[in-house]
């Protein structure tokens, strides 16, 4: 029964993405890296982390989408739908709001409402990071990413001068 709910809601994903994209979204530019260059950056940056998540999960970038591969690094959310779901109540919790984050909370709630309480979960980490739901992640390739990520869950990072 689940893998039904699931595919009802990918293909209401599939659907509406194209139109969210098209009126919703802000413009912004596709990255200016492949994930084979990302796999050419410093062993412990964002960047060679980011690479290393397309290969582990053979997953290709998605034009205009690569924040939010970098959104499942930094907040450890998987990939499997309800944990796509999950990571939206995050984001709530971080502060984003739009559309299509609301779309995603309600048709989740209500198709996956077994989930309910780890959702919950993600809405509270999310209230207890940084917000980092609108920041430029490409510019933070060469970041360190234990620091970034500890910086952003409001771990004591140390600081380098």
């Amino acid at each position: 029964m689940k893998k039904i709910r699931v595919q009802f809601l990918l293909f209401v994903y599939d659907k509406t993405q194209k139109l969210y994209r098209k009126y919703f979204k802000k413009k912004k530019r596709q990255w200016q890296f492949t994930e084979k260059q990302l796999l050419e950056f410093q062993e412990d940056s964002l960047g060679r982390k980011l690479g290393e998540f397309y290969r582990k999960h053979g997953f290709t970038m998605i034009p205009k989408m690569e924040d939010h591969d970098v959104h499942h690094l930094i907040t450890g959310c998987g990939t499997c739908f309800e944990d796509e779901i999950a990571m939206q109540f995050l984001l709530l919790g971080n502060g984003k709001l739009n559309a299509h984050l609301l779309a995603a909370i309600v048709l989740g709630s209500v198709i996956l409402p077994e989930y309910y309480k780890i959702y919950i979960k993600a809405y509270q980490k999310g209230k207890n990071m940084r917000p980092f739901y609108h920041w430029d992640f490409e510019a933070l390739l060469w970041q360190n990413f234990e620091n970034l990520k500890d910086f952003i869950q409001q771990k004591n990072t140390p600081v380098l001068y």
